[in-house]
């Protein structure tokens, strides 16, 4: 409905006089928006105002002549100008009507559009590296991530969900000789743990399968690997240098082959922990791309040598520097240290390039608010590389606090000083996690209410909207159990019956959807489609407490039950974009 009005106006505007409006004014985006008070109709357009300043005239009369150019409508009852120059457009309720209908007829389509046109966009989100159980910060990356590529889906993008596999550099050689210490500790070896190791306990359970297949061949004496290094922390040391001088020793000690076994090892088996828990939780991804390929093929160097060739790189003091600040950045970034080794900043450049190589249109990173010093630098490698920096964008996810009632919660973990995503879904369950995580913005701070979450209750939000679900298939076991048959095609035709003010503005927000859907997917807001379930489970909830479904006449039984299975749908649906279950029962 709101399109239609969107397009009267447009063939209103159309039709004025040069003289009154300049054709050259008439580009401006037509924007309609719902009214918040039913007093001033349904929908409103402050095309008047906007056209005003252009034209030189005064916006109200611009809006009378808009409003008196408007294209007969049965779906318009009245049309008003009011304020300074608003066009309040009320709908006839048979516009509503024959909107349920079509909600009825569209079914689990309903809501969904062509808007993204088949546009490609990749969403790369989580991407955690693989050094560690998920913990309940990567959860809600998952679940926005998730959320948002739903989203896209449903507007008409060809979306690509992609994990970046950080399975390169010096995170990944420190997890190779965290799990090569415990390995020595479990063949009897003493010595005091790296401050900068990993040190949860699937470090140890790695070690036992390392041990598993590698029998002593890897034991060396702890003499020959600790001897003559630099002091580490809390013995007046630096725990940078002491890990990276003990990784040289692990790796000149049992030979760059077995170095390379043991961070396979370790990498695969906590990458498959974390494939298991995101498929636990609900979310897919069409690739899992490894960083270390983009060494291993080449394309690090291919992007290095470009940003050379393009004339955007130097060397100073024995590195080789990307030229940023040429692109907005606030300094410029090393590309290859003065030793030789390529940063990260290096990687992730090969990658955007690698991506719009693969033809992705549109790049959309969720990345944790601790990254937006990468935002200007990465944009500036884009840019350089000739590539439109209006493709890429990256969405902010910000921290999640645990509470329990009023209290921070403390919760039992295996996995070192953390929490971890499994233990989260063990304690309140997926649904309730995967729309916990999005009620508030990406870039909004979350406390997360374990009580609440676990809450049978009105004030818990997913049980609220699920109960809204349940009680529609609690209504159909009951017109069976009175031996009565649902007439879908009846109830269509006796929609005009739904006249009651409940009725109204149950139909009034299920007609919302598709308008909801496109603004979620547009402003990359989820959370926009928890508050509307919100709504409509509480408007459905309240005609519920109003009227009896199952009456006598048959007509009016049937439309009801028409209303109520197409708030199901809708429900149904806007779960199902959440990631959230759908019950029949509660």
């Amino acid at each position: 409905m709101k399109k239609l009005i969107e397009t009267l106006l447009r063939r209103a505007l159309d039709a004025l006089p040069e003289e009154l409006v300049p054709h050259a004014a008439r580009g401006v985006e037509i924007e309609v928006e719902r009214t918040r008070d039913p007093r001033h109709g349904d929908f409103a357009c402050n095309l008047g105002m906007r056209l005003a300043k252009a034209a030189r005239r005064n916006p109200r009369d611009i809006a009378a002549a808009l409003a008196a150019a408007l294209p007969p409508s049965d779906a318009i009852e009245r049309v008003e100008v009011a304020g300074a120059g608003f066009i309040n457009f009320h709908l006839d309720p048979r516009a509503y009507h024959e909107e349920l209908g079509r909600i009825l007829e569209a079914g689990a389509a309903y809501g969904r559009s062509q808007l993204g046109a088949g546009r490609s966009v990749v969403v790369e989100f989580v991407s955690a590296n693989p050094t560690g159980p998920l913990h309940v910060g990567h959860g809600r990356h998952a679940a926005y991530g998730a959320t948002l590529a739903n989203l896209l889906e449903a507007v008409g993008y060809r979306v690509t969900r992609e994990y970046y596999v950080n399975d390169a550099g010096r995170q990944m050689e420190i997890l190779a000789v965290s799990t090569w210490l415990r390995y020595l500790e479990r063949r009897g070896g003493h010595f005091a743990f790296p401050a900068n190791g990993y040190r949860g306990d699937y470090i140890a359970a790695i070690a036992a399968q390392l041990e598993d297949a590698e029998g002593d061949a890897l034991m060396r004496p702890v003499t020959e690997v600790f001897g003559d290094l630099p002091p580490d922390e809390p013995q007046g040391g630096d725990k940078d240098a002491f890990i990276d001088a003990l990784v040289a020793r692990a790796r000149s000690l049992i030979g760059a082959a077995a170095f390379r076994r043991v961070l396979d090892l370790a990498l695969g088996d906590i990458l498959a922990d974390i494939r298991e828990d995101l498929a636990e939780f609900g979310v897919r991804f069409d690739s899992w791309f490894s960083e270390r390929s983009l060494t291993e093929d080449g394309s690090v160097d291919r992007a290095i040598a470009a940003l050379e060739t393009g004339g955007h790189a130097y060397r100073k003091d024995g590195a080789l520097w990307f030229r940023s600040t040429a692109f907005g950045d606030e300094k410029d970034r090393v590309m290859v240290r003065e030793n030789g080794i390529k940063t990260y900043f290096s990687s992730d450049i090969a990658f955007i390039l690698n991506k719009r190589r693969r033809g992705f249109e549109h790049l959309i990173y969720v990345w944790g608010a601790d990254h937006h010093g990468y935002i200007a630098r990465l944009r500036a490698g884009l840019v350089a590389l000739g590539g439109p920096a209006d493709c890429f964008e990256v969405r902010l996810v910000q921290f999640v606090t645990l509470y329990r009632g009023g209290e921070k919660a403390q919760m039992s973990t295996r996995s070192g000083d953390f929490v971890t995503l499994r233990d989260l879904r063990g304690e309140v369950g997926n649904d309730a996690a995967r729309l916990f995580y999005v009620m508030r913005g990406n870039d909004q701070h979350l406390d997360f209410d374990l009580q609440l979450a676990t809450a049978r209750s009105n004030d818990n939000p997913v049980y609220y909207i699920q109960y809204a679900h349940a009680r529609v298939a609690s209504v159909m076991r009951q017109l069976a159990d009175r031996g009565l048959v649902h007439d879908p095609a009846n109830g269509r035709a006796s929609l005009p019956a739904l006249a009651q003010p409940q009725e109204l503005v149950l139909i009034r927000r299920l007609c919302q959807y598709p308008e909801i859907i496109e603004q979620c997917a547009l402003q990359r807001a989820p959370h926009s489609l928890v508050h509307y379930l919100r709504d409509l489970a509480n408007d459905f909830h309240t005609y519920y407490s109003a009227h009896q479904f199952i009456v006598e006449e048959a007509a009016l039984r049937d439309a009801r039950l028409a209303l109520a299975a197409a708030c199901q749908t809708v429900i149904r649906s806007g779960l199902g974009l959440l990631g959230v279950s759908a019950p029949d029962t509660m």
